[in-house]
């Protein structure tokens, strides 16, 4: 199959001429900056406490088993970016692998996770109010938070209404910063006298047992935080030779996201004064951990620029997130999800500008009821994790389809992903499962309402039967099914009743097999003619 034919032979006409408006200005330092500026958000000024709080010494090996199962899963997405390249990758990759149900599902997790940037933009907010109280009232948003945030919010969008240099540029001086001010936050704690023999002493090395090192990465906010490497992906229609920048980018992203947190996390462990360690690793509680070490350590002026930073870096994160959001809403568009109304780029700036003001709507809509930073992320967390894992599925079905029609190998695969793919899968699965029943009971049922989505837009609608769709897409909705009930069942927040670690034994054997069905029947869809299978119903 050549490289392109998902993209050129099943679009409608309309969405390549919208294509083409698109701007190849990113290389391969833009799509590090966008990758690396969108992991290294609000997580690394809370997650070296909560992991230590969680697993103690052993949080080290979190950040290490994070940074390797994320970099299996990006490379699934890498192979998918560089031999498929297209705005909005993916939201579009489930649809072609899998069909209008698993897309529809999906997109709308997608148009669900635009939280995610409210919550970058509530976390300024957090740690603004140590400059303006009032922001934040009984850990929600006040009225006049509110008001802030949503303002913030369209400065944002604003600054994203231009050309795609111009948010390559800006987002590469902020992602300097955002370098720079963990890199001193490091080096000064460290030189400002460290305590010997905190590895071992405590509790040791593991005071909670090994089992809490996954509990570290839902409940510490691991996963949170090395969450976001996918963005040089939703550029790829963008990039100046996609099939070597985007995979080098995403990479390069993940090892240096992780060498920065692995450096805040030793520096944190050696650097909380003794006293406070009385009742070990669980008994050290800040409300902003570097920030008010850095005050504990008499490192005045490190408290004043990480305070300052604690605005700086959430709003890098949500500049490039309000940049990821417009593309997703562009591609949900293309999908048929959205009217094609929202699919319109500028032909100046290169830009989806309708796509932006819908997601600015969406994201102040997402401030009201929730407000929180630790409200919304608990929620949105596990959105990002269902992408990764459908996109494990779509790179096996392309392969599969491709091996039965003899098509000679794509330029671009990456090797041993025969291998990958499943196992991404079962580690995207582990992820949301480990996220807890308590985020899981309200997170998966919210993305199941994208099936009633999806029979109310197929009503009516041409190509195959609603429930020839069904068919081919039945294994998400059971997926989905099958991890609440898991999660009802296991030790993480859950009743009990499938003791550890057999609940994460449970979770894989069940992903290995969804995973298998999953590919058959992506490899049965792909071999429906595309115009019967991807007719975009009219909105």
């Amino acid at each position: 199959m050549p490289q392109n034919e998902p993209t050129e032979s099943l679009a409608a006409p309309a969405v390549l001429v919208e294509e083409r408006r698109l701007r190849k200005d990113l290389g391969f330092w833009g799509l590090t900056a966008i990758g690396f500026s969108n992991i290294l958000g609000s997580g690394w000024l809370f997650a070296a406490m909560y992991a230590a709080r969680t697993a103690g010494p052993a949080a080290l090996l979190s950040w290490i088993a994070a940074g390797a199962l994320c970099g299996l899963v990006a490379l699934v997405m890498v192979e998918l970016g560089a031999t498929r390249p297209e705005g909005g990758g993916t939201v579009r990759w489930p649809l072609y692998a899998s069909g209008r149900l698993v897309g529809t599902v999906i997109g709308w997790s997608v148009l669900l996770s635009v939280g995610g940037t409210a919550a970058e933009i509530s976390a300024i907010m957090q740690y603004a109010a140590h400059y303006l109280p009032g922001l934040y009232d009984g850990g929600s948003l006040s009225a006049t938070g509110l008001g802030v945030a949503v303002a913030l919010s369209v400065v944002l969008t604003a600054l994203n209404w231009f050309a795609v240099r111009m948010f390559a540029r800006l987002n590469n001086l902020v992602s300097v910063f955002k370098v720079v001010v963990p890199v001193v936050t490091v080096v000064a704690l460290f030189l400002s006298g460290t305590h010997s023999g905190r590895l071992t002493d405590h509790g040791g090395f593991a005071p909670y047992g090994y089992a809490a090192c996954l509990t570290a990465l839902a409940g510490g906010g691991i996963v949170y935080s090395v969450n976001g490497f996918q963005a040089p992906l939703d550029f790829s229609g963008e990039a100046h030779n996609p099939r070597r920048n985007v995979p080098a980018a995403v990479l390069t992203g993940i090892g240096l996201a992780v060498l920065v947190y692995l450096g805040l996390q030793l520096a944190y462990l050696f650097t909380v004064p003794e006293s406070l360690l009385g009742n070990g690793w669980q008994g050290v509680d800040f409300e902003s951990p570097f920030g008010q070490l850095a005050l504990v350590l008499n490192l005045h002026w490190l408290a004043t620029l990480l305070y300052a930073d604690a605005v700086i870096s959430p709003g890098g994160s949500a500049y490039v997130g309000v940049a990821i959001d417009a593309r997703h809403t562009y591609a949900l568009a293309k999908n048929g999800l959205l009217p094609r109304f929202f699919m319109r780029i500028d032909a100046r700036s290169g830009m989806a500008h309708r796509a932006l003001v819908l997601n600015l709507a969406v994201i102040i809509v997402f401030m009201l009821p929730f407000g929180g930073w630790q409200d919304i992320v608990s929620v949105m967390g596990d959105m990002y994790l269902l992408i990764y894992a459908a996109s494990a599925v779509a790179v096996a079905a392309f392969r599969a389809h491709e091996r039965e029609s003899g098509a000679p190998r794509t330029e671009g695969e990456v090797p041993g992903v025969r291998w990958i793919a499943p196992v991404s899968f079962i580690v995207a699965s582990e992820f949301v499962f480990w996220s807890g029943w308590h985020d899981l009971r309200l997170a998966l049922p919210l993305v199941l309402l994208g099936v009633p989505l999806f029979l109310l837009q197929r009503r009516g609608g041409e190509g195959p039967s609603p429930r020839v769709e069904l068919l081919h897409g039945a294994w998400l909705v059971c997926h989905l099914a099958a991890l609440t009930l898991l999660s009802w069942l296991g030790t993480f927040g859950g009743s009990g009743h499938l003791p550890a670690p057999y609940d994460s034994v449970a979770v894989a054997v069940v992903s290995l097999g969804v995973f298998v069905w999953a590919v058959h029947s992506g490899a049965d869809h792909l071999r429906t003619p595309p115009g019967a299978a991807l007719a975009a119903p009219a909105l």
